[in-house]
């Protein structure tokens, strides 16, 4: 007999049911992105000032299912997060920018660092805080 919390593919272990997959995922691809947009960049700068075309020729289509991989990802993302859609359609717009997905992998790609003691962010967490200000002291 087989498991029936096996078939429902409820999560094991503590894992979340968005775990890996999306954020990993989402990370990989807007960090690939991002990195075929600035060599798509050179390459077409070589391509006019050495009329080498290769470049062009290879990165182009590399760049073009990265471009499209990342943007379906984002509203996957978005979705699955609940983001607000102000932020998903920053992330969509970064894509259009030659670095912006980089920031977009560090500071809403990446899962939040669990507070072993309790507390929250010592100005690690990637949310614009200042290290010595109180979590609980509202911002004026």
């Amino acid at each position: 007999m087989t498991d029936p919390s096996i078939r429902d593919g409820s999560p094991r272990n503590g894992a979340t049911q968005d775990g890996a997959w999306p954020m990993g995922a989402a990370r990989a691809v807007s960090l690939a992105e991002a990195t075929s947009f600035l060599l798509l960049l050179i390459a077409t700068a070589v391509k006019h000032g050495a009329d080498h075309e290769i470049g062009v020729k290879i990165l182009g289509p590399v760049h073009g299912g990265l471009f499209i991989a990342y943007c379906l990802l984002i509203l996957y993302v978005g979705s699955l997060r609940r983001w607000p859609v102000k932020r998903t359609l920053l992330a969509l717009g970064a894509s259009v920018l030659p670095v912006a997905p980089f920031f977009v992998e560090r500071h809403w790609l990446r899962e939040p660092a669990p507070a072993s003691d309790g507390t929250s962010g010592h100005g690690t967490s990637g949310h614009g805080g200042s290290p010595g200000r109180a979590s609980s002291a509202p911002a004026s």
